[in-house]
C-alpha cells in the first residue's frame, strides 16, 4: 500500500465505518468491502455473526444495535476472561464485543473500547447505555495511539481490526505497553495465506476498508509480536473461515489468499 498515505488509508476506513454507525440497528453488514452485494453480508448481523461462532446467547445478551454484523471470528471464544480483569477492545465498533467481556468480568472488572470513528463511539455509549453496562468505557482514539494509561489492562481483544492499520507494527508496541505484565491478546483478524495480487492489494475503496488488503502474512505478524516483546505467540490461520469469506468480494476468489486467524500471545512477566 505505498501508493497511498497513511493518512488516505485512515480517512478511507474512518469513512466507511462512519457509514456503518450511522445506518439502522438492523441493517445488514459485514467486514467486508462496501460495495459486496453477496448473499453473505446481506445477512442480518445476528446471521453474520453466527457464521463468525457467536452462540444465540451471546447474539441475545447484547442491546439491540450493538451488533453490526462485523469481523471474521469470535475473540470470546479464546480470550477466556475471568471475573475483576480489566479489557481493552481495539475497534469496539458499536460495542458488541465490549458487552460480551462484561458479562464475563462482572462488576469487579472493566471494558475498554476504543474506536477511531466519532460515530461508532457516540453509537457504543448509547448501547452502554440503553443496556445499563456501568462497567464498560468507550474512548475516541487510534488503535496507533491508545489513549490508555501504561500496564493497565489484563486482556486485549479484537476483531478484524488490525488489518486496516497501515502501522501493525505501532498497534503491537501499543499493545505491549498498556498490557500488564503476563498479560495476554487473544485476536481474530485476516491475515495472508497467499501474495495478493497487486490488483486487489492497491485497491483502496473495494479491498482495504473490506479487511482484505492490509492483511499480513503469519510470518509477518509472528515477526511484529516479537519485535514488541510478545511471547508465546500463535497465529493460526482457519481454513473453513474461507467459506464465508469467499461471498465477501463475489467472483475475486479472495478466499484463495486470505483467512480468519486466530492470533494469540502475551507480555512477559
Amino acid at each position: 500500500m505505498n501508493q497511498v498515505s497513511n493518512d488516505q488509508i485512515r480517512q478511507n476506513v474512518r469513512s466507511r465505518y462512519k457509514e456503518i454507525a450511522l445506518q439502522p440497528a438492523e441493517a445488514s453488514s459485514c467486514c467486508a468491502p462496501p460495495s459486496t452485494t453477496s448473499a453473505g453480508c446481506c445477512d442480518s448481523p445476528a446471521n453474520a455473526s453466527a457464521k463468525l461462532g457467536y452462540s444465540n446467547d451471546e447474539l441475545t445478551a447484547v442491546p439491540d444495535g450493538a451488533n453490526l454484523g462485523l469481523g471474521c471470528g469470535n475473540p470470546q471464544a479464546i480470550a477466556e476472561l475471568k471475573p475483576g480483569e480489566a479489557v481493552l477492545d481495539l475497534g469496539s465498533g458499536g460495542g458488541f464485543d465490549c458487552f460480551l467481556a462484561s458479562r464475563q468480568v462482572g462488576d469487579t472488572g472493566r471494558v475498554i473500547g476504543v474506536d477511531m470513528t466519532p460515530e461508532m463511539v457516540s453509537r457504543a455509549r448509547a448501547n452502554a447505555a440503553n443496556g445499563g453496562f456501568a462497567n464498560t468505557d468507550f474512548r475516541l482514539g487510534e488503535i496507533e495511539h491508545l489513549p490508555v494509561s501504561d500496564q493497565s489492562v489484563d486482556v486485549i481483544i479484537s476483531n478484524c481490526v488490525i488489518n486496516l492499520s497501515p502501522d501493525k507494527q505501532q498497534v503491537f508496541n501499543e499493545a505491549f505497553r498498556v498490557l500488564r505484565p503476563g498479560g495476554r491478546l487473544a485476536i481474530s483478524d485476516i491475515v495472508t495465506t497467499a501474495a495478493l495480487p497487486a490488483e486487489m492489494k492497491n485497491d483502496l475503496d473495494l479491498m482495504y476498508s473490506g479487511c482484505i488488503s492490509g492483511a499480513s502474512s503469519v510470518d509477518e505478524v509472528k515477526a511484529m509480536l516479537t519485535q514488541s516483546g510478545f511471547m508465546n505467540l500463535v497465529v493460526e490461520p482457519k481454513d473453513d473461515s474461507k467459506e464465508f469469506i469467499k461471498d465477501w468480494v463475489p467472483g475475486s476468489h479472495v478466499e484463495n489468499y486470505i483467512a480468519s486467524s486466530v492470533i494469540r500471545a502475551n507480555r512477559p512477566l
